[in-house]
């Protein structure tokens, strides 16, 4: 920067209009409140300039623009070079505190809610072109635009509808005091049909009666997936793929993917060099085609599929549990009875809900994007993915995350994301990401909107749960588990719901398994069929240190300073540690060692957690961490022999005594996953 110019200050003005910004700061801030020596205003095309007395050699220049559809300011300290005074620092002080103080009053933050509308008097894009422009636009450019921008607002609604009465969830499950008259139908009723028909193709391959229950058209997905090749071996060990069968699945898969956040604004030392991760969510999946192999699959083992059919509520008997359906083609009503219910409806599960009330999620990734095609080559190549990227600073209280992967056949997958705490003020909005989105995808990558082709729409919540033990989050229920995004299983850093439900397959159904096979099916017992790992609850307080407090506003350049600090640190690692930590599989050791390098490469980074994360979390991090630290030490002691015990001991030890065989099997299994598994 010119010796000449100084940076005095850099704010995130948080609405995206930026002429009533310029036009607050030309026309209506006043100045009259500041000691003299007092400035003359003179406009410019960006702002203003604030000059002083001919006794000064400097002057103050405020200027806006827009990125990412929200304004951003800065201030400047001119010198001309002059031999006069400077300008006293409690002048520039001043003038600098009533500038924010003034425009924050002016341009609060603001968490707009979509309309409500009623479709039976207009379409869903006369009722929400007005609020959302671009989203209505683009839409109806999809092959089934209305119907994805209808369930992109029924989502939305339930979503807010869920966190605004969170002390009042509505009741779906219910005690039944007697037994079921008959015996159950099924074995296993699965109520969701993404993640839900994976997990059920396993079980009914397994030789039991299952049920799939989907509320919409079975294999209908509103989210690519991607994976690498080392987790997706998972479901060939379990013999639900062949390799050849898997081969078929794989939509595209690229060379290499980068990792990279917008350091424009941040100091020398927390600036960094593009992370690659080729390993990395490198494999795009066909998702319907998977999705529909996986039905084959459970058919073919004599499962049934139930879709366009909606979950109302179900009793729990001492043997079994009876579901109330409705069939959405018809409006029947339907029952089911089966001896588990297994709940994968997703961020909107009213089960979940009812379970765990206000800790239901602790956070989560509002996620909108498309599949697109026409693309220049010149803008991406298509043997490239963007695992994390920015491409500007905190816009609106949120920090943008962009991924793209390749899709095959010419097109891409865009996401747009965020980190966000949940809040009845502020739940979250897909329609505004949407908007978003289609504003601004010309400034992530430089396409011309009007060549492009939008193949589908790729949306959802993806809910985080801020695990501080393997016992504070309710997944279990008498004859009740949640499994994927119902149970928050994901990833902290890459919210990878698939991936993460994909690399605990075989520790979720074999524990299952175990659990069915001795009518182990008590709340006590089934909450031991989980996913937690206490590397990736560490991990958390990351997560929650990239989200902007609802009501708060900070420096910009904030969460770019974080991200840049822990994948410049990744960077400067061996390939396999960043690929080792994004993939959940990081050990004590390696975890302490790169939190004490991040601290002492940026001294204010638990400062500045702190700030976002409050002294609560800090609290329960610690507890977190001492969780960790003790599994360490567990797998020290026992990860030598107990698995080989186990495995020698099963005949007697299983029959003998089944529910200390799942005690023990579910431990060994904690140790594997949450010390550092390979």
């Amino acid at each position: 920067m010119n010796s000449l110019m100084q940076e005095i200050l850099y704010l995130e003005v948080p609405t995206p209009h930026l002429d009533q910004v310029r036009s607050w700061l030309q026309q209506s801030w006043q100045l009259s409140s500041l000691n003299k020596p007092s400035p003359n205003k003179l406009i410019t095309p960006d702002g203003i300039r604030l000059q002083f007395s001919s006794t000064y050699s400097e002057e103050l220049s405020i200027f806006v623009w827009q990125l990412q559809r929200t304004t951003y300011l800065k201030i400047f300290l001119w010198n001309s070079g002059e031999q006069k005074k400077s300008l006293p620092k409690n002048v520039i002080s001043q003038l600098k505190n009533l500038l924010v103080k003034d425009i924050r009053a002016a341009f609060p933050p603001n968490y707009p809610a979509p309309p409500k509308i009623d479709l039976t008097k207009q379409s869903i894009f006369e009722a929400l072109e007005a609020d959302y422009p671009q989203t209505v636009k683009y839409f109806q450019k999809f092959p089934n635009g209305e119907y994805d921008l209808n369930r992109v607002y029924w989502w939305e609604q339930r979503w807010r509808e869920s966190v605004n009465k969170p002390q009042t969830p509505k009741e779906v499950i219910f005690r039944k005091n007697d037994s079921l008259e008959t015996k159950p139908d099924y074995d296993l009723i699965y109520i969701g049909g993404a993640l839900g028909v994976i997990h059920a193709a396993v079980m009914a391959e397994k030789g039991y009666r299952v049920l799939l229950i989907e509320r919409l058209p079975f294999g209908r997905m509103n989210r690519e997936w991607n994976i690498s090749r080392d987790e997706f071996q998972s479901l060939i060990s379990l013999g639900l793929f062949t390799p050849a069968e898997f081969e078929n699945v794989i939509a595209a898969e690229y060379v290499d993917g980068f990792n990279k956040f917008f350091d424009a604004n941040n100091p020398e030392h927390l600036k960094a060099n593009v992370l690659h991760t080729p390993k990395v969510l490198n494999i795009a999946i066909a998702s319907e085609k998977l999705l529909k192999f996986c039905g084959e699959k459970l058919l073919a083992a004599g499962g049934t599929i139930w879709d366009e059919t909606e979950f109302i509520k179900a009793e729990i008997a001492e043997n079994g549990v009876s579901l109330d359906l409705v069939d959405l083609s018809t409006k029947e009503q339907k029952q089911a009875t089966g001896r588990l219910l297994m709940d994968a409806m997703g961020t909107a599960s009213p089960i979940a809900w009812q379970l765990n009330g206000k800790r239901t999620f602790d956070s989560v990734c509002p996620t909108v994007g498309a599949v697109i095609e026409g693309i220049a080559p010149e803008v991406w190549d298509q043997q490239y993915g963007d695992v994390l990227n920015s491409h500007g600073d905190i816009s609106r209280g949120r920090q943008l995350i962009w991924e793209l992967f390749p899709a095959g056949n010419n097109e891409l997958t865009f996401y747009l994301f965020h980190y966000h705490q949940v809040h009845p003020e502020n739940p979250g909005s897909l329609l505004e990401m949407y908007e978003d989105f289609f504003t601004i995808l010309p400034e992530y990558r430089r396409c011309d909107m009007e060549q492009l082709v939008f193949k589908k729409a790729t949306f959802g919540y993806i809910p985080g749960h801020f695990s501080s033990s393997q016992s504070d989050r309710v997944v279990a229920f008498d004859r009740i588990l949640a499994i994927g995004d119902a149970a928050s299983l994901q990833s902290p850093l890459i919210f990878t719901g698939f991936g993460s439900l994909v690399r605990n397959l075989d520790r979720l159904t074999t524990l299952l398994d175990t659990a069915l096979k001795h009518e182990l099916l008590t709340t006590k017992h089934l909450g031991q069929i989980r996913a937690y790992q206490s590397n990736i609850s560490v991990t958390w307080l990351f997560s929650k240190g990239m989200m902007v407090p609802t009501g708060q506003v900070l420096p910009p350049q904030r969460i770019n300073s974080m991200l840049n600090t822990f994948f410049g640190l990744l960077e400067e690692q061996p390939p396999e540690i960043a690929d080792t930590f994004i993939k959940d599989r990081t050990d004590w050791w390696m975890f302490t060692r790169l939190a004490l390098i991040a601290a002492r490469k940026n001294p204010a980074l638990l400062w500045w957690i702190w700030q976002m994360a409050g002294s609560i979390s800090l609290l329960t991090w610690l507890g977190s961490y001492w969780a960790f630290t003790l599994d360490a030490v567990r797998k020290s002691l026992f990860i030598g022999w107990l698995p080989g015990w186990l495995k020698e001991s099963r005949s007697w030890l299983e029959a003998k005594y089944p529910a200390l065989w799942l005690k023990l099997l579910s431990f060994s299994y904690q140790l594997q996953y949450s010390a550092g598994r390979k």
